[in-house]
């Protein structure tokens, strides 16, 4: 062999194994690549389209996400059915119950900052905090709480604060404007009231379990919005907008609406006696106090409006460990603590846990088809959300209907993962 040649064949054996050696060396990663089925993926539009037709919903958004682009992005229906609107890809949705991961992030991006702890008493920014009490099921009367809440508690819902619909202190929540007072007990926009005030408010009344021993929703994410404002020195509708909306290009997610887009907002249905929709009515029942309400109550729970596209960028930046983009809002460490369950058993006992503002799913097939390390929740209006690292995915779901007693949500979700040809992954996450 001539010289030339073996020097040659050395460097080629050279390279070849510092190639493999670095593939060797490499982080696998536990994301297989997923095929979607186009074909698959369009079974959607039937059932949707048959769920707006048989007047089971008035209209719908629906939008699914692989690798941060749109594999499915489609408006079904009407906007507002009376008015002859139909439904457009950047309605406007009051997404309730999706505020809680927003404002819970707003609290981690707080403790990034050294401004709170996980361990910190609630008491330190509400001083109300300092001595609660609560209500002992099927007791007269109250009994102090073992100890103080803390901003953990809050965000894990182990305050022991429900909505104060519960039998046991339903009363003496209504006579504070709260509980039944309040909707259907977490409706706070048209209050003519800061925040702060109502959850100073709030502390006087009884939890409904001992801090750090149950799983109880309810207003823990509404104290933990006064939070912010007391630990930023910002309302919190501009801690918000500074911090998290306007970073992520979240142009449409807000508290309230202004005027001149009222043409914007979804009109809100209900689920009637057939399950055929009817138009709920105005209040906080309803319509709500979104366009022309006082604008002074920023429920951290309950309260921002938002679009389908704009929330998807929000969980777009939690899948990729805290950015979007050029754009960091939270650590990768941090967002672990977010989608991992922190809660042991309290939540449930069938494979589902829940993180700090995410239910995650810990066992295949705890939530349907979605994979290990999934995440999720919803809002009161039946607007839904799920991502799943595993795949890749991120799917939004915005429809408008209270009480909602379809099972279109679920029904989408399994849609989305039945065009996916590759196998989920059901170990730990």
């Amino acid at each position: 062999m001539s010289t030339i040649k073996f020097a040659v064949l050395f460097l080629s054996l050279i390279i070849s194994s510092a190639s493999n050696a670095q593939r060797a060396a490499a982080p696998q990663n536990h994301a297989v690549d997923t095929v979607v089925s186009a074909e698959r993926l369009s079974r959607i539009d039937g059932v949707l389209q048959q769920h707006v037709d048989e007047n089971r919903i008035a209209g719908a958004v629906a939008l699914v996400l692989r690798d941060n682009r749109p594999i499915y992005e489609k408006a079904f229906g009407w906007s507002d059915k009376e008015a002859g609107r139909r439904m457009s890809n950047d309605t406007v949705f009051r997404i309730a119950s999706q505020s809680k991961a927003i404002t819970s992030v707003a609290i981690l991006v707080l403790l990034e900052e050294g401004k709170l702890t996980l361990a910190s008493p609630v008491s330190r920014f509400i001083p109300e905090y300092a001595k609660t009490t609560v209500a002992v099921k099927g007791e007269v009367g109250t009994v102090p709480a073992k100890r103080q809440i803390t901003i953990k508690d809050l965000l894990t819902h182990t305050s022991g604060y429900s909505y104060g619909t519960d039998v046991t202190v339903a009363s003496l929540y209504e006579a504070k404007e709260l509980g039944p007072a309040a909707g259907y007990g977490w409706y706070t926009a048209d209050k003519e009231e800061p925040v702060c005030t109502t959850m100073a408010r709030l502390a006087s009344l009884p939890a409904v379990a001992q801090p750090g021993e149950a799983y109880v929703y309810g207003y823990s994410t509404d104290i933990l919005g006064c939070v912010v404002e007391r630990a930023s020195g910002m309302p919190l509708d501009q801690f918000i907008a500074t911090r998290i909306t306007t970073p992520l290009g979240m142009k449409d997610t807000r508290f309230f609406l202004p005027a001149e887009q009222r043409a914007r907002l979804a009109a809100v249905y209900s689920s009637g006696p057939d399950d055929k929709i009817v138009r709920a009515p105005d209040g906080a029942k309803g319509q709500g106090h979104y366009v022309d309400g006082p604008r002074k109550n920023f429920s951290g729970g309950a309260g921002l409006l938002s679009t389908a596209a704009d929330y998807a960028r929000f969980l777009e930046m939690i899948r990729n460990g805290g950015a979007y983009g050029a754009t960091r809002i939270l650590a990768p460490r941090t967002v672990a603590l977010m989608t991992n369950n922190q809660v042991g058993t309290f939540h449930s006992t069938a494979g589902l846990g829940f993180g700090l503002g995410f239910e995650t799913t810990d066992q295949y097939g705890a939530n349907g088809l979605a994979s290990v390390g999934s995440f999720r929740w919803g809002g009161a209006y039946g607007s839904t959300y799920l991502v799943d690292p595993a795949a890749r995915l991120t799917m939004v779901f915005m429809i408008q209907q209270i009480p909602n007693r379809t099972e279109v949500a679920t029904t989408f979700q399994n849609l989305v993962f039945q065009a996916l040809l590759d196998s989920p992954r059901i170990g730990c996450s």
